[in-house]
């Protein structure tokens, strides 16, 4: 018998590639469960399945940076409960993070993609199960595009959740209409401008000297702040960042890109619809 509950949840991550950085992602999660049938003529009550595994889920690869220990072209050590990353990717980019555990998920494997995921969280998820399961399935998809969109990775200070993780991200739709007709020609124009784009906040932006645990190079930003899980520091290349005045919330992403877009017609009527992740965001006029 086959169990199997359509888009359990999202994931909302970033992962570490060796060509791309950090690459923000948003992945809708379908289960399936093969098994026999328990005492109650079922293979897992609905209500644990969306309760139980989609706690281990979110515990262990939602809003963190995935990371493939196998294949990382630096060194990423975990000690004492904090994660020293430093890395380069596309051949001349850098990115060192000091965080704490929780907001790094290092898989073994030398690629993150869906495949090795899939094979992460199975192992993961099934030593939880009853016996009468003997199988899972998990399929790892994107919300269809209905416009362009960007992979973009932040951190909110701010946030008592995870989101304070200062390497968390999601991928974007991105709606830009002007006077209530849709542009895709802007909405391109600025999927482009953020490709794999790390969004930071200007007021956590620090001196290169005032870091505490990474070696950030000359051609890095660095940020930092203190937050309810701990303290983290960032560095990573200036042409991979775009820093913002103001916090990367979704609200204030699509009020900068609205006031962004102002500027250039002033005299028409802006409105931006901003996405974090699958199904939800924020609209912002101008």
């Amino acid at each position: 018998m086959i169990l199997f509950v359509d888009a359990l949840t999202v994931i909302d991550f970033s992962y570490l590639c060796n060509q791309r950085g950090a690459v923000g992602e948003s992945w809708i999660v379908d289960l399936t469960l093969h098994g026999k049938l328990n005492d109650e003529s079922m293979v897992l009550d609905f209500a644990l399945v969306k309760k139980q595994i989609k706690k281990i889920i979110d515990e262990t690869i939602d809003h963190k940076l995935a990371i493939a220990s196998l294949g990382v072209k630096g060194h990423v050590n975990d000690i004492d409960g904090r994660v020293e990353l430093d890395c380069t990717f596309g051949g001349q980019h850098h990115l060192a993070m000091s965080a704490p555990s929780e907001a790094v998920c290092l898989l073994p494997c030398k690629t993150i993609n869906e495949e090795s995921v899939i094979e992460f969280l199975k192992s993961v998820i099934m030593p939880s199960m009853p016996n009468n399961v003997k199988d899972i399935g998990i399929e790892l998809r994107p919300e269809p595009a209905t416009s362009f969109y960007y992979h973009y990775s932040h951190g909110l200070k701010k946030h008592d959740g995870n989101c304070q993780r200062i390497v968390h991200g999601h991928r974007s739709l991105i709606g830009i209409s002007l006077d209530g007709i849709s542009m895709p020609r802007l909405q391109k124009e600025w999927a482009a401008k953020w490709e794999d784009i790390y969004l930071g906040t200007q007021e956590d932006e620090i001196d290169s000297a005032a870091v505490k645990y990474v070696a950030p190079f000359a051609s890095d930003y660095c940020f930092a702040y203190e937050a309810a899980q701990g303290y983290f520091e960032l560095a990573i290349s200036k042409d991979r960042c775009d820093i913002l005045p103001c916090d990367t919330t979704v609200e204030c992403i699509a009020d900068y890109l609205a006031t962004q877009v102002k500027k250039s017609y002033p005299m028409q009527k802006v409105m931006v619809k901003a996405y974090e992740g699958v199904g939800k965001g924020a609209i912002a006029y101008a």
